[in-house]
């Protein structure tokens, strides 16, 4: 009789895990805005990373040269995009501290504390100059209230590719810190993505809220680029994170290749995993040089599939993600935002990409 019952739990104990449920990305809806809209003295544009909470959105303006957040609202009905209204735009100029003078705030990434109201930012500093990466947290209102210890990876910008460092950033489900994303590989760690299959890891750090250090870091693998080469320019970097489950990711994998025109931009999501085989990297000095296990990771969409529903079949320069409202059957939405580059480089879209989390 035992032996029975013990049969019946390993059996049962089987079925649940074969039949354990993926998670997967289903398009919605596209809202496009226009380009170079005046706004509080300023223009709309440049939209480098998006956050929910409290019931607003969040945007951050990459713009080195006047660093900024705006505050707006998205109204979705029907499993639409019907409107995205901006209302405050926030300076960072504290003359309280010179932290911002002393700093290159190449903003990339925002995220709120719903609880405190403390607004987190992380910049990829400017390389070239020997300005290191920054990640600091400021009050609703720009003023700077601190910022956090970088680990020793990334204290010598020697090590550092321009362009290439904090890109994006996601607050923990654990609600006590948060994570931060590379862009690309630290040269010591690895190969840029290029057209053969090579090891490029891009580092995720968890940093500890109240430390204000890095507790943990952990290696994520770049793909290969997939599209024959026209011009000068062929990247891909790692250029947002969300944390939808603990230790589960949603990361977007963006490819640029000059020569395309509007049609440069391969943007990929994929489901990121750190489980227990997963090498805490934090105090590795060289992954060229040392054995390590990156998070595993699952394609889950490839815009290249969905680009009839998008204006005229283009994908742009996707950088930032958050949550989204409940939808009304009852499943979690994501939305996903570009940054248009303020039109430097040519004509891009304003794009906001809603998007469904399903399980099959």
């Amino acid at each position: 009789m035992k032996n029975l019952v013990l049969i019946v739990f390993v059996c049962s104990l089987l079925q649940s895990c074969t039949s354990e449920k993926k998670i997967k990305l289903n398009f919605l809806d596209e809202f496009v805005l226009a380009d170079s809209i005046p706004f509080q003295n300023s223009i709309i544009g440049g939209l480098s990373g998006v956050d929910n909470a409290n019931g607003a959105y969040y945007f951050v303006v990459d713009d080195a040269r006047n660093p900024r957040f705006v505050k707006g609202e998205i109204n979705i009905k029907n499993n639409k995009i019907e409107s995205v209204d901006f209302k405050n735009i926030v300076l960072l100029n504290d003359t309280t501290t010179s932290y911002y003078k002393e700093n290159a705030l190449d903003l990339e990434s925002i995220f709120v504390d719903a609880e405190t109201e403390e607004v987190y930012f992380v910049g990829e500093g400017n390389i070239n100059k020997g300005k290191s990466p920054t990640v600091f947290k400021t009050a609703m209102n720009g003023m700077f209230l601190g910022d956090f210890v970088l680990p020793k990876s990334f204290k010598d910008t020697k090590i550092i590719k321009h362009n290439a460092a904090f890109e994006g950033s996601s607050k923990s489900i654990d609600g006590k810190g948060f994570w931060v994303a590379m862009e690309g590989p630290l040269n010591t760690d690895g190969e840029d993505p290029t057209f053969t299959k090579a090891s490029s890891p891009v580092r995720i750090t968890y940093f500890d809220k109240t430390t204000k250090k890095a507790t943990k870091q952990f290696a994520y693998q770049l793909e290969h680029i997939t599209k024959p080469a026209k011009g000068d320019i062929n990247l891909n970097g790692l250029t947002s994170i969300l944390e939808y489950k603990e230790n589960h990711f949603f990361i977007i994998e963006r490819t640029y290749q000059s020569g395309y025109g509007s049609y440069g931009n391969i943007v990929r999501i994929f489901d990121a995993v750190i489980n227990k085989e997963t090498t805490n990297v934090l105090n590795i000095d060289s992954l060229k040089n040392s054995a390590f296990i990156p998070l595993k990771k699952r394609l889950l969409l490839n815009f290249e599939d969905v680009k009839n529903h998008l204006t005229d079949g283009i994908i742009d320069n996707i950088e930032g993600i958050t949550f989204g409202p409940e939808l009304a059957n009852g499943n979690q939405s994501l939305l996903l935002v570009t940054d248009d580059n303020f039109q430097v480089y040519g004509k891009q879209l304003n794009q906001f990409i809603l998007l469904e989390i399903t399980h099959q």
